[in-house]
C-alpha cells in the first residue's frame, strides 16, 4: 500500500510517503509557514520517491488536537490533495502519534502544549493489536490532568511525551511522580508515526471520502465575544 501521510499540528512541519514498507520523509520547523513550505517540500518528497499523488492508495493527516491554524492548514492540504488524485483520506489523532513514536514504551502519557496555560492529554497502553485508549484525549490545565489508571501485572513504567512535558514540567511531574518513569519532552506528531497508524486503517477499509475530512479542536473556543467579556465584567 502507497500513501501520503502529513502534519501541521505543531510548529514542525512533517511529511512521509510509505511505499510498500519503504518510508520517505521531511522534516522542518516551520514556525508560522506551513501553508508557504507544505507543498514545495511535498514535491521534493514525491521526486525523491520517483512517484506521483495519483499513484497512491490514500492520504493520512494529524486530525488534532493542535494548533487551531495548523489543524486547519494540514486538514485543508490533505482534503485538496485528496480531491485532486481522487483519494480517500484517514485523519490520524496527534497524541496518538505521539505514544506510536515513543519506542518500545507499553504505556504512554502524551501531552501537547496547548498554550493558555493548558495541555492536550490522553493516555495509552500498547497491546497485541495495537494501542488501547486509557484516557481519552482532553484540555486540562496542568495540574489537573487525570491520574492513569493502573492495571494489574504492569508496573507504574509510563512514558511521558510531547511539548506539554516541556513547557509545564514541574506540574506534570509532581502529577505522575508516581508512574512516569522517562520524560521525552521534545517529542512532536510526526507523519511517520501517523502512516504507520494509519495504514491498517486503510487496510481495513476505514478510509473516508475527501469531503469528510475534518480536523479535531478539542478546544472549541480561543477566546470569548465581545458580549461574553461584558456580562463576565457585570457579574
Amino acid at each position: 500500500m502507497k500513501i501520503l501521510a502529513l502534519d501541521t499540528s505543531t510548529e514542525y512541519l512533517s511529511l512521509a510517503l510509505a511505499l510498500d514498507g519503504q518510508f520517505y520523509g521531511r522534516e522542518l520547523l516551520a514556525g508560522q509557514t506551513h501553508s508557504q513550505r507544505i507543498l514545495p517540500l511535498l514535491r521534493e518528497l514525491l521526486d525523491e520517491a520517483d512517484i506521483e499523488l495519483m499513484d497512491l492508495d490514500g492520504i493520512a493527516f494529524g486530525a488534532g488536537p493542535g494548533s487551531f491554524t495548523g489543524l486547519r492548514i494540514g486538514c485543508g492540504v490533505a482534503q485538496g490533495l485528496a480531491f485532486g488524485a481522487n483519494l480517500p483520506v484517514v485523519g490520524v489523532s496527534t497524541l496518538l502519534a505521539l505514544a506510536e513514536d515513543a519506542g518500545d514504551a507499553q504505556q504512554v502519557i502524551a501531552c501537547l502544549d496547548a498554550r493558555m496555560g493548558e495541555v492536550y492529554h490522553a493516555a495509552y497502553r500498547r497491546q497485541a493489536g495495537g494501542w488501547q485508549e486509557v484516557l481519552a484525549p482532553g484540555l486540562y490545565a496542568p495540574e489537573s490532568v487525570p491520574i492513569v489508571p493502573q492495571q494489574d501485572g504492569l508496573a507504574a513504567d509510563w512514558v511521558g511525551i510531547g511539548s506539554g512535558w516541556k513547557t509545564y514540567a514541574d506540574s506534570l511531574q509532581q502529577q505522575y511522580a508516581a508512574h512516569v518513569q522517562q520524560i521525552l519532552p521534545d517529542a512532536y506528531p510526526r507523519a511517520a508515526a501517523i502512516a504507520k497508524l494509519a495504514l491498517p486503517r486503510f487496510a481495513a477499509g476505514e478510509a473516508r471520502p475527501a469531503a469528510e475530512a475534518a480536523p479535531v479542536y478539542i478546544r472549541n473556543k480561543v477566546a470569548m465575544t465581545t458580549s461574553e467579556r461584558q456580562k463576565g465584567q457585570a457579574a
